[in-house]
């Protein structure tokens, strides 16, 4: 049977591949729509801001310091995702300068264990996350919900825009999205993130934009296009932005 795409199955799909909620998917639209669907991978992102930003909220509503109810929203965001993110920058970090070639790069980013530059980089973006939600406090689920949507547009953006680096792996399998499907994803970020933060959104995105370029080029130069890794880089490094960003705006 031939299932019709529909927005709704991508949005399912996307929330299948990017976190780990239970969300049936059709085998036959993971395999035809994989690239096509990468539009809904800001939508994928909303539950695990939801659900880290809900809980914390809570947490503070009971009297618990904003430090711990941060720390809680992002250990429930690395069990919603599987910390799949997180996993690629420490691979990338590793990646691009541990090795000197680009395929010896590439071996290292493949490699399962994790080096120094990898842990480096998994405290600096932890650290950098509680923090800037520890002091957004009582403030932070709409800068939480804008950049669980605009990191995870950046992440469509660069699969468009650059090759694949390697011939296998996760985002090859998927294969690349069209420029409309980078683009619908980039419009409905950037709209919903309107209407949660206003105005101040588009700085915010603005920004993420700046540092999704910058990831793309450094992955360009150093790899000639972008793997699994090098996206889950790109969203932590475009999430770490836009609270910073938001951070300065609202605390």
């Amino acid at each position: 049977m031939t299932i019709r795409p529909t927005p709704l199955a991508d949005v399912a799909l996307a929330t299948a591949l990017l976190t780990r909620l239970p969300v049936p998917v059709p085998a036959e639209h993971a395999s035809t729509r994989g690239a096509a669907a990468a539009w809904a991978y800001p939508l994928a992102g909303l539950p695990v801001a939801l659900g880290a930003g809900g809980l914390a909220l809570g947490l503070m509503a009971l009297g618990l310091p904003p430090a711990f109810a941060a720390g809680m929203a992002l250990a429930v965001q690395v069990v919603l995702t599987g910390a799949m993110h997180e996993d690629g920058l420490a691979d990338s970090a590793d990646g691009l300068w541990g090795g000197w070639t680009r395929e010896r790069r590439l071996e290292i980013m493949k490699d399962s264990r994790i080096g120094s530059y990898g842990v480096l980089a998994l405290v600096l973006a932890i650290g950098l996350r509680w923090s800037l939600l520890a002091a957004l406090g009582p403030l932070l689920l709409a800068p939480l919900l804008g950049a669980a949507l605009l990191s995870r547009a950046a992440m469509t953006g660069v699969m468009a825009a650059l090759p694949n680096a390697r011939t296998d792996g996760l985002s090859r399998s998927i294969g690349r999205p069209g420029a409309g499907a980078a683009v619908l994803a980039m419009a409905l970020a950037l709209g919903l993130s309107l209407a949660l933060l206003g105005p101040q959104a588009l700085l915010l995105a603005a920004l993420a934009g700046l540092a999704t370029l910058a990831c793309a080029a450094l992955a360009r130069a150093k790899l000639g296009g972008q793997t699994g890794d090098i996206l889950g880089a790109t969203q932590q490094v475009a999430e770490i932005v836009t609270l910073a960003t938001a951070t300065a705006l609202l605390a």
